[in-house]
């Protein structure tokens, strides 16, 4: 079964820090585009970071860029979003998403084009 799993999502205080994960299953991350997206409630899904699987190259939304960092261990099978300096605003359901090797980052962060989706972790900052 193709799957990704999120993981560490919770609470954290205004201007502080949290790393999700990404675990996937039945098939290697290697080979997919890997991104992050959130979807607080009553707003659209927004894609928050992408990065291609071969040339290193990176997509960030204006709303999280510097703040946030995509990274991915192929090892591990498994993909990271480093979440910084983190505001109310950015409480909302985050979701990891793999798309196939010839999607650009744009395509896949802008236009949500996507082969598998995880079912999503809260993320909540408040004080």
């Amino acid at each position: 079964q193709l799957q990704l799993v999120e993981s560490g999502g919770g609470l954290v205080q205004p201007g502080g820090s949290l790393r999700l994960s990404c675990a996937a299953s039945g098939f290697t991350l290697d080979y997919y585009v890997i991104g992050w997206f959130r979807q607080a409630p009553g707003k659209e899904r927004e894609g928050l970071s992408c990065a291609s699987s071969s040339d290193g190259t990176t997509y960030y939304a204006d709303s999280v860029k510097g703040r946030f960092t995509i990274s991915r261990d192929n090892a591990k099978n498994t993909v990271y979003l480093q979440m910084n300096s983190l505001k109310p605003e950015d409480t909302a359901v985050y979701y990891c998403a793999a798309a196939a090797w010839s999607t650009t980052v744009q395509a896949m962060c802008v236009l949500a084009t996507t082969d598998y989706w995880g079912q999503g972790t809260q993320v909540t900052v408040s004080s």
